[in-house]
């Protein structure tokens, strides 16, 4: 039986083109079950908040006194606002979230320009699309192009659940290019979206070769 194994985990600091750590940062055993909660809350509320601005990456780094935010997005238009109004309200927000902690938020806005060259929006791409009822041959298959054309090495997108309405849920693999996942000197991007349709879930993962 097949061991299935996250690409992205599976590669972690492994070389130049590694993919980078989440968070970024050092508790004793005490302090390590909190800062890892409201990591996971801070993630949540920025994906809710912020999910237009098509965030890429969301990575968190501590320190004694602060906590660094560093978000990638597609349009960082939409994450500062006017004059800065926005990220002054997020943080903010994401101060009372944390409660009785007294670090100072800091939160920094990259922009990521290709949105085709992103595992985790081409798989949110495909949930939505698959919620409006499209036909997932369609979609699927401009997804692949697109990411192709974008300069991708290959696609890997696999779909699982009751697609397209049927009685049976089944599996269904669409592949372009070349997905090696087998070797760490490719550099692999992976996200899994799921898409609630009117028959149910459907799961969506989608494999980016890079480089």
């Amino acid at each position: 039986m097949g061991q299935k194994v996250n690409p992205i985990s599976f590669r972690l600091e492994t070389g130049d083109n590694s993919p980078q750590w989440q968070s970024s940062w050092y508790a004793n055993k005490i302090n390590f079950p909190k800062f890892l909660i409201q990591d996971k809350k801070i993630r949540d509320f920025i994906q809710d908040r912020l999910y237009s601005a098509g965030i890429v990456a969301i990575r968190i780094e501590r320190s004694t006194k602060s906590v660094k935010i560093k978000l990638i997005v597609s349009r960082p238009g939409l994450v500062i606002g006017r004059g800065g109004k926005e990220l002054e309200t997020t943080k903010k927000q994401i101060q009372a979230l944390l409660k009785n902690s007294k670090q100072a938020i800091d939160i920094q806005v990259e922009e990521f320009k290709n949105t085709d060259l992103s595992a985790k929006l081409i798989a949110e791409k495909i949930a939505y699309q698959l919620t409006k009822r499209m036909p997932y041959r369609r979609v699927v298959t401009g997804a692949m192009e697109r990411a192709v054309s974008a300069g991708a090495k290959g696609i890997k997108i696999v779909l699982s659940g009751r697609i397209n309405g049927a009685e049976i849920s089944r599996r269904e693999k669409f592949s372009q290019g070349t997905v090696p996942l087998s070797t760490l000197r490719s550099q692999i991007d992976y996200h899994q979206c799921p898409s609630l349709t009117r028959s149910g879930y459907i799961g969506a993962k989608v494999y980016l070769c890079l480089a």
